[in-house]
């Protein structure tokens, strides 16, 4: 009895010993700088004063009531990742669909869609600037078509477009990988089955693979829903928030709240309120199509 007690007890302490540095890791990277920014949000503070003057629930009061550009940001940001979600989703379906086929470049075809996902959004956002201002100007003069000489990032509904499709082409890739996957995992034996009963192409793609592609739907769109929410790098490369302020996203309001304006208080509580509004649309969104998934 006493050596039994004593080993547990021994097992105890050395899954702690084991633990404390992750624990300690954790708290050092998440959890203190989350306190903090709990306690940042209720300052008016310019990120350089040692001493934060303390305005409790003030700063939440003026971007609910008085933050003109947060509201248009949010509204901004909403459309955008409804946008996102629903076409780079229904791209990469496709595109998976048609490169899960036999054909002679699939593994090429594969590879080209997912390159541009290796580089990053800010570099991704350069090039296409200089694709939008120069190499569209080229390819007006040559084809002599109108659609080239449109102000892509100088007219807010074109810019918000730009944003979108740069954003779709780059990532489209990634969310490719998943559905392949998921393709590749259903039963052949089903496909084969409702070939014998009489079904189609689409009467089998919507019956039985695209019910069976619900995991694959369910991580595709978390990562589509919280990348879209924090949109910022593309922005700050292709448009810098213009015309006019047109296109910032929460994220690049904060951005600028706090690094180009010196509101580091006032930054902090809109970033609080974003990471609260990502935490619950995303817990929503597991719900429901973790609650599909069930079902299909």
């Amino acid at each position: 009895m006493l050596k039994t007690l004593g080993r547990k007890w021994r097992e105890k302490i050395e899954f702690g010993i084991f633990t404390l540095p992750v624990l300690i890791c954790i708290a050092v990277a998440f959890y203190i700088p989350f306190a903090m920014t709990i306690r940042y949000s209720m300052t008016k503070w310019n990120g350089i004063s040692k001493h934060p003057k303390f305005v409790g629930l003030d700063n939440f009061k003026q971007i609910f009531t008085g933050d003109t550009n947060f509201s248009d940001s949010a509204w901004f940001t909403i459309k955008y990742a409804v946008l996102y979600i629903i076409l780079v989703n229904v791209l990469a379906i496709l595109l998976a669909v048609l490169l899960d086929m036999k054909l002679k470049t699939t593994s090429w075809l594969r590879a080209a869609f997912f390159i541009p996902y290796i580089l990053s959004l800010v570099i991704v956002g350069f090039i296409w600037k200089f694709i939008f201002m120069q190499g569209f100007n080229s390819l007006g003069e040559s084809t002599g078509w109108d659609i080239f000489g449109l102000s892509w990032l100088g007219t807010p509904g074109l810019a918000f477009i730009s944003i979108l499709g740069v954003s779709i082409w780059q990532s489209v890739g990634f969310y490719l990988v998943i559905y392949i996957a998921g393709l590749q995992s259903v039963p052949e034996d089903l496909k084969e089955a409702a070939t014998v009963d009489g079904a189609g192409p689409l009467r089998r793609f919507f019956s039985i693979t695209l019910p069976l592609l619900a995991p694959s739907i369910t991580i595709s769109v978390f990562m589509a829903l919280t990348n879209s929410i924090k949109v910022f790098d593309v922005i700050l490369s292709l448009t810098g928030g213009g015309p006019g302020g047109t296109t910032y996203s929460i994220a690049y309001d904060i951005y600028r709240d706090t690094f180009q304006n010196n509101l580091y208080g006032y930054g902090t509580a809109k970033a609080l309120i974003l990471f609260l509004a990502v935490l619950v649309v995303t817990i929503i969104q597991l719900t429901f199509f973790k609650r599909r998934e069930v079902e299909a």
